[in-house]
Formats: structure tokens, sequence, C-alpha cells
């Protein structure tokens, strides 16, 4: 700077050489200032790659129908086995050896032999006791015909002082069980009483009948109310 007609004149290029200098002083303090830029650039390790999600879902897509087709293996097999037990179970039962429910011969067979015996031993007059008492011996056995011996004595008593005639007709008789040897009813019977001077008098009666097969023949062994 130099004085001039009074007036104080400033050297530019003074001036341009400090400006620069203070420009290279602030470049270096920003420079100094944030060290660490390059130093976590290079310590920075370099990171994995985010998986791909879209290969994760064709993964478990891909599975899903080996999984769901074990499953159902297993379902069936476990199906399959109680199908066979409940089967099994069914051919075992003892319903399947009712022959009531298979053999329609037998069973007519059976019905007609009982209903057939039922009405001869319930069937009697005044002076026809006696055949009454033969025909038991011919179609009952076991309990049934010792019951009955015991029973008819009082019978041909009342039949012989009250003139006491009875007439019994079988109206239904059904197979409940039926084997090869043995058989069980359930039957419906009509009575007719009559007494010398009276009206006759009509009345039901319900009976449990077991039979047995004898040589060729069915036997009623046991009698019962119901």
């Amino acid at each position: 700077m130099r004085p001039r007609g009074g007036t104080t004149t400033v050297n530019s290029t003074a001036t341009d050489a400090a400006d620069a200098a203070e420009a290279v002083e602030a470049a270096d303090v920003t420079d100094a200032s944030d060290p660490t830029d390059a130093t976590a650039e290079k310590a920075a390790p370099d990171q994995p790659d985010a998986p791909d999600v879209s290969d994760t879902t064709d993964v478990s897509r891909r599975r899903w129908p080996r999984v769901l087709g074990a499953l159902l293996a297993v379902f069936l097999i476990a199906t399959g086995g109680a199908l066979y037990a409940e089967g099994r179970h069914l051919r075992d039962t003892p319903a399947t050896a009712n022959l009531a429910l298979t053999d329609a011969e037998a069973t007519t067979r059976v019905t007609g032999d009982v209903s057939s015996a039922l009405g001869k031993i319930f069937s009697y007059g005044p002076g026809a006791t006696a055949a009454t008492r033969a025909a038991a011996k011919e179609v009952l056995a076991g309990k049934a015909l010792q019951q009955y011996a015991a029973l008819f004595g009082q019978v041909e008593r009342q039949s012989a002082d009250q003139k006491l005639t009875l007439t019994t007709e079988v109206v239904r008789a059904g197979v409940t069980r039926l084997t090869g040897s043995s058989a069980h009813l359930l039957v419906f019977l009509d009575q007719v009483y009559e007494r010398r001077g009276r009206a006759p008098t009509t009345a039901s009666a319900q009976l449990t009948v077991v039979a047995e097969l004898r040589e060729g023949r069915w036997w009623i062994v046991e009698i019962g109310s119901t």
C-alpha cells in the first residue's frame, strides 16, 4: 500500500494472495476434521448379499406337495386299517351266526313245528285230556316237559269239574335267534275258553319258547310267559 495524493490504495495482488492462503487453510482444516471417512470406508467389511426371497418361496412351494402326499398316504393307511378291523369285527359278530336273518327255509320250518306243538299241548276238552298229555310227550323235552307234567294234573281236574274246553291257536310267531341246533321264538296265542252253560271267553297270551333240533325234529325245551 502506498499513499497517492492523500488517498490510501490497497494492492490487489496482495489481497488475492491472502484470500488464496485462507482457502488452502480451510481445505486443510476440512480434511483434517473428518479423518474417519476414509478409514471407515477401508475398515468396513464386505456385507453378505441378502437372501433372495423368491428362491425361498419357490423351495417351500416345491416341498409342500411332497409333505401333503406323505400325510395323505399315512391317512389312507390308517383309514384302511380301521376299516379292515371294523369289517373283521362285523364278520365275527354273533349276529352273522343268526340263521333267522339268512335262512328263510329253516326259519319257516321251526316256526311251523313250534306253532303246531303249542296248539296241541294247549288244547283239550273234558274227555280228551289223555290225548293232550300224550301229545305233549311227543313235542316237549327237558325242562318244558317237567313243567308241563307238573301243571297238567291241575288242568285235568279243572277240565273235568268245570266241563272246560280250551282251544289254542298261534296267531303270530317270530324267530329271534336261530342256529343249526337251537331256536328262540316269541309266540302270540289266542285262546278260547268254553264252559258248559256259559258263553265262550277269548284271551291272548304271549310266550317265549326255546326249541332244540333233535333227530331231525324240533323239540320245545323251555316255555316262559312275558
